[in-house]
Parts: structure tokens; sequence; C-alpha cells
């Protein structure tokens, strides 16, 4: 007999509950990848939006030399075509920054509102349906963006209607897949695991960035539609395989392990107008001894006494959004997030336009660059949850990652001039230090809270903890791009100033956490804590 390949055996080693496992965690990554995928396009497209126009004006002074060889008026000439059109209407004026930036804006402060409602609705509504809803209708709005290009449209408030409506359905995304992760990890390597699983943020931007760039000087249309038609094809594939919870499956295991079948069959009224039931004995497989004796193969019907089934305690109700808010912890987290994620997406939206300004390249070669930032975010919330799990110090190891970031971001604004390689290297360390807290806030942290032991075992606390941290977070993300467009008029160094300022306003309000942790004699690592599921 030839032997089982060694391949083989590593599968059936696994049991159903960790293939499961397993499928839930790589279909909830590919679900909140092509969440952030569709979201990346903006910031790539920025740079063709609006374009540098010293090709123009060069053109306008040759065209304007002949012209006066030619006998014609030369300034009516230069005039002529420095006002060629080589932007897109109505993003073609001098203040094209502080119309991009109302854009960034308008989507984030959409998405920051909506994500308070999104969890409280989340709680009360099936998660699967919940989701595939919100991810059919961010493609719609998506590739509505990309139609723009196609139908020649030139209307701001168009562009910032569907960047509201597409951050008002994209908040559907974030609550549900980490209420679905949650349910199917305990905490024992949380801060590992769900490190690992968070790099579908910077997997999500990397490929937008690149899915957008291979369009974006061509049909920037494109650079919309195709990440559109993406993340509504994964709704589809959401509809037909998420699993909200491990109890979800147990009716289904149920009915499928049951050796015989037993139908109810005619009944009637018994003593006293009860209704008895009758249980009859189905050919299927050979049953045991025991079995055949209990249900005979003949005719004969068993009745079955009626049974009063009685729940020992209740369904535990969905938590208020200010029960939610007094849990130990999530205001601090949230301010925290607040400002931690205004760094981390002010990168997200303005670094392709800043590479495109300093280092001269093209719109496709710096969204490639900014890629490196995204690499180094998953290695940073990668460290950021393993070093959370040894210490067991949630908040010291994200003060530590602030404490980092601030220097940092200054010494990528200065390096970022001295050529490609320092800046390669810079982007790594600071997407690695940005990211790394945003990303153990946003998941770990948001998971632990969400079934933190003031809650008394109730689960269904977790969507709305994880909006509440992730709407404060998000008024950062919001706030974050609108000041970049706004003080980047007077040079980009006052945007790195502000980005510095919110890194230490971020660790200060981890200070209170941190002197707790580092205090508390019954800190432990996580990871000495029993895996458990909610």
């Amino acid at each position: 007999m030839a032997t089982v390949p060694p391949g083989i055996r590593l599968l059936v080693s696994f049991d159903r509950d960790q293939w499961y496992r397993a499928l839930t965690f790589i279909l909830t990554f590919l679900l909140y990848t092509s969440f952030h995928l569709s979201r990346k396009p903006i910031s790539i497209v920025k740079s063709e939006l609006h374009k540098n126009c010293s090709s123009v004006s060069d053109l306008a002074t040759i065209g304007a030399s002949s012209g006066a060889g030619s006998g014609q008026q030369p300034s009516l000439l230069t005039a002529h075509l420095t006002d060629m059109d080589c932007s897109w209407k109505p993003f073609d004026k001098r203040n094209y920054k502080q119309l991009l930036g109302a854009m960034d804006y308008s989507f984030l402060c959409a998405y920051a509102v909506g994500m308070y409602l999104s969890g409280i609705i989340g709680e009360r509504l099936p998660i699967r349906l919940y989701l595939t809803v919100g991810m059919l209708t961010s493609g719609l709005f998506t590739c509505l963006f990309g139609l723009g290009y196609v139908y020649n449209i030139h209307s701001l408030g168009f562009y910032i209607f569907v960047q509201v409506a597409n951050g008002l359905v994209q908040t559907t995304g974030w609550p549900s897949v980490v209420t679905c992760i949650s349910n199917w990890f305990g905490k024992g390597r949380r801060g590992l695991i769900m490190g690992l699983w968070n790099s579908h943020t910077s997997v999500g931007n990397i490929l937008g960035s690149l899915i957008a760039g291979y369009w974006v000087s061509s049909n920037w249309g494109l650079s919309f539609i195709v990440p559109g038609l993406i993340i509504a094809a994964m709704g589809v594939v959401c509809f037909l395989f998420l699993i909200e919870h491990p109890n979800d499956l147990k009716t289904i295991h149920a009915q499928s392990s049951s050796p015989g079948k037993c139908v109810q069959d005619k009944s009637w009224n018994g003593v006293n107008g009860h209704t008895e039931m009758y249980l009859q004995y189905k050919e299927g497989k050979a049953q045991s001894y025991d079995t055949e004796l209990l249900l005979p193969r003949d005719s004969v019907c068993v009745p079955v006494q009626p049974v009063v089934v009685v729940k020992r305690e209740s369904e535990p109700s969905p938590i208020s959004f200010m029960g939610a808010l007094r849990i130990p912890g999530v205001i601090e987290f949230s301010l925290c997030l607040l400002f931690a994620k205004l760094v981390s997406y002010t990168f997200l939206f303005w670094l392709p336009l800043y590479i495109t300004k300093a280092a001269h390249l093209d719109a496709k070669k710096a969204g490639d660059l900014s890629t490196l930032f995204d690499v180094g975010g998953i290695v940073g919330g990668i460290l950021a949850g393993v070093i959370s799990d040894k210490l067991g110090k949630r908040a010291t190891t994200c003060a530590i990652m602030l404490l980092l970031a601030a220097p940092t971001l200054y010494g990528f604004s200065m390096i970022s001039e001295f050529g490609l390689g320092p800046t390669i290297g810079m982007l790594l360390v600071c997407g690695g230090l940005v990211n790394g807290p945003y990303s153990l806030i946003t998941t770990a942290v948001s998971a632990d809270l969400g079934t933190h032991k003031s809650l008394k075992g109730n689960a269904r606390a977790l969507s709305t903890v994880t909006a509440i941290i992730d709407g404060t977070g998000s008024v950062g993300a919001a706030l974050g791009p609108l000041l970049a467009g706004l003080l980047s008029a007077g040079g980009w160094d006052q945007v790195f100033y502000m980005l510095m300022t919110a890194d230490f306003l971020a660790l200060l309000l981890l200070l209170r956490l941190v002197t707790k942790e580092l205090t508390s004699s019954k800190s432990r690592p996580i990871s000495a804590v029993e895996l458990k599921e909610h």
C-alpha cells in the first residue's frame, strides 16, 4: 500500500473548526482588502486631476516666439496657450488643493458620522446581509466617480455627492468584519492574529495604488471603475460564504450527523385536549441494537411526551452608546486613534502628490513608490501585535511607537529631498511606526474592549465598541487630509509639523493607561490568557 502524501496528511490534521476559522480569516481579510482597494484611487488620480502645467507654459513660450516672428501679437498667443486645458475641470483652478482637500473631507466626514450609526445598526441586523448590501452599494458609488470621466462631468457637486454617499455605505465594513473575526478567535493570540489580519489595510492600499496607477495617465475613469467592480464582486462572495459565528454551524452539523430520520406522524388530540406527537422510524442506515429496540422497523409509532423548552436566561440585548462609552479605556483609545488616524490618512490621501512635487516624479511612479509606506505598515502592525501579546500591555506598545514616529516624520521631510534611496528607507520606517498603533487599536484593542469583563459575557457589544473607536478615529481621518490641503499652500513643512503634533497628542492621551499598565502587578502576557470563543 502506498504511503499517504505529506500534504494530505497535513490537510487532514486540521479539524473542522480549524478549517472554518481559516475560511473566516481569509474571507474577511479579502473583504476588507477590497474596501481599502476602492478608497485608494482618489489619492493616485489627484495628480492627474490637476497636472503640472509647466510643459504647457514652455509650449506657450515657444508659440509666442514664433508668433512674434510671423507678425502676430505675442501677448494674445501666449494668453491663448497658457489657458489651454491641462487639468480636469473644476480642479484646474489655483485653489485646486483646497478643492481636492474638500473632496477628501466629504468622504471622511460622512464616514466618521456614519460609523457611529453603523455599529448600532450592525448589532441588530445579520452581519452577512448588512455587509453584502454595503459592499454592493460601495461598488456602485466607486464606479460612479469613474463614470465622471467617461461622461465628461465637470461638476464639483457631483463628485462631492458621490464621495459622501460612498463614505456612508463604507461604514458597513469595519464593525462587521471585526465582529466576525472576533467571534471566531479568542484572546489567546489576538495581537498576533489581528496584526496579520489587519495587513489587509496595507494590502488593499497597495493593490489600489497599482490598479489605479495602471490607468491613471491614459483613462483615470478606469482607476475607479475596476476597483468598484472588485468590491461589488466581493460583496457577492460575502453573501455566499461568510459565517458570522461558530454557533451558526451547529444546526447544520446536528442535521448532517443524525444517523436516522424521525419524522412527525399524524397527531390528534389526547387527554384534556393536549396534542400528542408520534415519531415513526424511516428506513435509512443500519441502526444499533438499542436503537432498533427503541424505534422498531415496522410501522409502530412511538408516542413522544410534549416538552416545554424554557430558556434559562434571555438573549443579551445590544449595548447602548453610553453604555459602551463607560467601558474602561474606550474613551482614551478612541481619542488616541483620532490623532493616530489623522496621520495615517493624511499619508493615504496626500503621499503620492507629495512625492510627485518633492521628487519630481510622474503620477504612476509616485503611486508605485507610495506603496512602500503600506509595506512598512504591514510589518509595523504585526510587530505591534506580537509585542503587545508578549508584554500584555497594549497601551504601552502604542505609546512607544508613537514616541518614535514623531521624529521619524521630521526625518522623512528632510531626507525625501536627498534622492530615491533614502526616501525608500524612510517610507518603510514611517509606515511601520505610523500604522503600528493605528492597526493595534482598531483590531486587538477594540476586540479586547468589546469583550471586556465588565460586559459579563455580552458579546453583542463588540460591533458598537468597534464603531465608536473607529468612528472617533475617522474624525481625525477627515481632519487630516483637510488640514493638509490648507497647510500645503504655505509649504509642505507645515504639513509635517501638523503630523508630528498629532502624534504627540495621541501619546499624551495614553499616558494614564500606560501608567496603569506599568504599575499594575496583575499585568501578564496576553498569550497566557485562556483561548476561548465569545
